[in-house]
């Protein structure tokens, strides 16, 4: 049930993702592993992931169960109200933007030259400009999943990733030694990106039809400040990990961010595509099995509890075997594929294939976790996940220090980084494993679980004894030793038969 309610969402993620990695690959060609591509990319992403991190994925744990329980009325309120309060926060973040742009650029890009922060000083006021549209665009985004218009969500990303795209292009045959030029019209396409995006939103809101008027002095719910803050802080911090396991890397110099970037793109689109989609789908049918009911025997609800769960994990679990597999043995011709063309150097395309192998690891504890936090969210004690979450942040921080400081050069490898990114992730989900063991108890199985992990890591250490094939012949290999370790849970997890049943 769970893959054929999640057909069409897949699609539309899919057609998202994949323009999003055309323009990493455009973006490679046109700038390659440069000051400059430092700078775009620090530019680029970084409204949609503040954003991220301090709005959408909180939005989307309160508002979803607040709407649920509200009338049409109610809602509109609510959403009028969230809808000035998340501009005035975008507003806020851009003048922080405008009026630090040293001290984020330190923190965010340490690894820059002189050059290249004047530069990334004057990209930041395309992203503050960016902020409050991105802040608003999250909201209308959460108000589409809500009334389930799942083409208006996905498409409002690729008309975002078309934008940039075109930018790039138009940069690729225009390009200059001006460091400056190339930046301006990538921040012009950022602006007409998210500007196109709230119009697609809007649309697809409108659509739906306006909701009802409130009647004069209607008391609406609203959800009280702690509830917002675990839910903030729940959702924010794992976006922390990657963002600074970037600033690590890039302490090594100019091109090392993006590099990072680029291999962490690689381990992010099967992530996305495949673990949290699962683990997205799986959180109404866990919240139903968890919710109080009456009138049933003691020995339902728990059996419906242990089930949602058990399907949950055997199904993000083998498809992060299957992901790591084939990303731990094909990644350097995946590198090669999508990064070995234009202005990126082939020492740079190495690299990104070789970190984007370790990184492929992070997919097991990742694929826990997000069923984790979606029990945590259902059952209401995120407070959990804060704190795995923050822990993971400072052994991340921590180890980064410590490996620092045992390296003969200044700065961590992003190959380093990767490794302490994996134990990070997987110091929170030991942390949440053991935190939650009673209701975890009849869940997880060695036997739904062992088979898919034993045949992913036989058949990458199997694919890495041969010689890298070319990159197309690489996609072919990739995809089928993903399908290989799909097939061989199949054969051997009971718990995967049954959840493919559902």
């Amino acid at each position: 049930m769970l893959l054929r309610a999640g057909l069409v969402s897949l699609a539309l993620l899919l057609a998202s993702r994949l323009l999003g990695l055309l323009r990493e690959s455009v973006q490679a060609a046109t700038l390659g592993a440069t000051g400059q591509a430092d700078v775009a990319i620090l530019m680029l992403t970084l409204p949609d992931m503040l954003t991220g991190i301090l709005a959408s994925g909180a939005l989307g744990y309160v508002l979803l169960p607040l709407w649920a329980r509200q009338s049409a009325s109610a809602q509109a309120v609510t959403l009028k109200r969230l809808a000035g309060v998340l501009l005035v926060g975008g507003f806020v973040t851009a003048l922080t933007l405008v009026l630090a742009p040293g001290l984020i650029t330190s923190a965010l890009a340490p690894g820059l030259s002189e050059t290249a922060r004047a530069t990334a000083h004057r990209a930041l006021l395309w992203s503050a400009l960016a902020m409050p549209l991105a802040m608003l665009a999250a909201l209308w985004t959460v108000r589409l999943q809500h009334l389930r218009d799942f083409t208006g969500m996905y498409g409002a990303n690729l008309v975002v990733n078309g934008a940039v795209v075109g930018a790039l292009l138009l940069t690729m045959t225009q390009m200059r030694a001006d460091m400056a030029a190339p930046i301006t019209w990538l921040g012009w396409g950022l602006l007409l990106g998210m500007v196109l995006r709230l119009l697609w939103l809007g649309w697809r809101t409108r659509r739906a039809g306006p909701p009802e008027a409130p009647a004069t002095g209607t008391a609406v719910e609203w959800p009280h400040s702690p509830i917002w803050l675990w839910a903030l802080a729940s959702a924010g911090l794992p976006l922390l990990l990657p963002l600074l396991g970037r600033s690590l890397a890039s302490t090594t110099g100019e091109g090392a961010l993006t590099t990072f970037n680029y291999a962490w793109k690689l381990v992010e689109l099967p992530l996305v595509l495949a673990v949290q989609l699962v683990a997205a789908l799986a959180f109404p049918g866990i919240a139903k099995a968890f919710a109080p009911r009456s009138g049933l025997s003691a020995k339902d609800p728990l059996t419906r509890q242990r089930d949602a769960l058990r399907h949950a994990f055997v199904l993000a679990w083998v498809l992060a075997c299957a992901a790591a597999a084939a990303l731990a043995s094909m990644a350097p011709a995946l590198a090669q594929l999508l990064f070995g063309w234009g202005r990126m150097p082939a020492e740079a395309v190495a690299q990104v294939g070789a970190w984007g192998r370790i990184g492929a690891w992070s997919l097991l504890p990742q694929a826990l976790l997000a069923v984790l936090l979606t029990l945590l969210a259902s059952t209401g004690r995120l407070r959990s996940a804060v704190a795995a979450y923050g822990g993971a942040l400072v052994l991340l921080a921590g180890l980064g220090w410590a490996m620092g400081e045992m390296g003969a050069v200044k700065g961590l490898n992003g190959k380093q980084v990767m490794w302490a990114i994996n134990g990070a992730l997987s110091a929170a989900a030991v942390v949440l494993l053991v935190s939650e063991r009673d209701v975890l108890r009849g869940v997880l199985k060695f036997a739904d679980l062992l088979p898919a992990a034993l045949a992913a890591i036989a058949l990458a250490l199997g694919a890495n004894a041969f010689e890298t094939p070319e990159p197309l012949h690489g996609l072919i290999t990739a995809l089928l030793l993903a399908a290989s370790v799909a097939a061989l849970a199949w054969l051997f997890s009971p718990g995967l038969r049954q959840a493919l049943r559902r």
